[in-house]
């Protein structure tokens, strides 16, 4: 018998095969961003939802997944793969109070998810891009992975904190005891010195939807 669970986790295995989230996978199959949402899956009188085959058949289409693999991530331990979920945030609202700890770990309500194939960082979360800033590294709509106990090394992309609330994502250049120094990935921006003082924290970006 099939059940309500494992059609949403086929839907989740179906987006992180793509490289999305799933408001990223309802988009591209030009649904309502919410279609997907772990908060549509149940009613407010705590009822199951479940989608519509209508949007099963945009998704698919939107993906180029045939009807006979998505039927294979149906099953626990498919050819689509174990997937965990990590926290999901938009890249805008990162900079914004209550959603990290001062080592950079996620925390606090607000967050969605994001079902991603494997990681090892059990802190690992994932930022959706928007607007055109980070072209042509990252486009809008893009999700990258980031992993906060990822060792940082030069000429890796990552995420920083300043400990004024910017959040940017750059390439590292050079880190000393004084200041980190970063590459811009869009060449109409500036690259940036920023003092150690002023850093709350770096971490490494793992993966990215491209």
């Amino acid at each position: 018998m099939l059940t309500h669970a494992q059609v949403w986790s086929a839907i989740d295995r179906l987006a992180a095969r793509a490289g999305l989230s799933a408001s990223g996978l309802a988009k591209r199959a030009g649904l309502d961003p919410t279609t997907f949402n772990k908060s549509k899956r149940i009613t407010p009188q705590g009822r199951a939802r479940w989608p519509s085959t209508e949007s099963i058949a945009k998704a698919l289409s939107a993906t180029g997944t045939p009807f006979d693999a998505f039927v294979t991530l149906i099953e626990p331990g498919s050819a689509g793969g174990a997937v965990k979920p990590v926290p999901l945030l938009g890249f805008a609202e990162a900079g914004n109070g209550g959603y990290f700890d001062d080592g950079g770990i996620p925390a606090g309500a607000g967050w969605d998810e994001f079902a991603f194939p494997a990681v090892n960082d059990e802190h690992a979360y994932a930022l959706e891009i928007s607007g055109q800033s980070m072209e042509p590294a990252y486009r809008d709509g893009d999700i990258i992975v980031v992993s906060p106990s990822a060792p940082v090394r030069r000429g890796d992309r990552v995420v920083v904190r300043t400990r004024a609330g910017e959040v940017m994502a750059k390439e590292l250049l050079r880190k000393t005891a004084k200041a980190i120094e970063l590459k811009s990935l869009n060449v109409a921006h500036p690259d940036h010195s920023i003092p150690a003082t002023e850093v709350m924290w770096i971490a490494r970006i793992v993966w990215a939807s491209q």
